[in-house]
């Protein structure tokens, strides 16, 4: 791997970026570049189309708060058994909030320190045919 970094694992990006070498200059990300990133990422954990979710992001307590807007995919009512299956909305909800904490950690370089979440409307998944 010629040209690049390799951290140990177990390193934090911050750990990463303070033992790397700096140059001269700045590094400026636009909002509208983290909100691109942040919305694309949240699409994917919630399961949804990147046209489905708002997001907005705003500097908060030394890192990011990421606030999104976005329907939940739920099983189709008339399927008892995906119904009885599935994770209820708040536990969901929960488990979300933390895999999107993670990744956009990983994703920005910055430390996620807030993820609220607001639920638009239900999605249903189309049923895949068995042949």
């Amino acid at each position: 791997m010629s040209g690049g970094s390799v951290w140990p694992v177990g390193r934090d990006a911050t750990d990463a970026a303070a033992q790397q070498p700096t140059y001269p200059g700045r590094i400026v990300v636009r909002e509208r570049a983290l909100r691109t990133a942040v919305r694309a990422a949240a699409a994917d954990v919630v399961g949804v189309g990147r046209d489905d979710v708002s997001v907005d992001v705003a500097e908060h307590a030394g890192g990011l708060a990421v606030r999104l807007a976005t329907p939940l995919s739920v099983p189709d009512l008339d399927d008892l058994e995906a119904v009885a299956a599935a994770t209820p909305v708040v536990e969901r909800l929960g488990a979300l909030q933390q895999e999107l904490q993670a990744r956009l950690g990983r994703l920005t370089g910055r430390d996620i320190t807030r993820v609220d979440i607001t639920i638009t409307g239900a999605t249903v998944p189309p049923r895949r045919r068995v042949r």
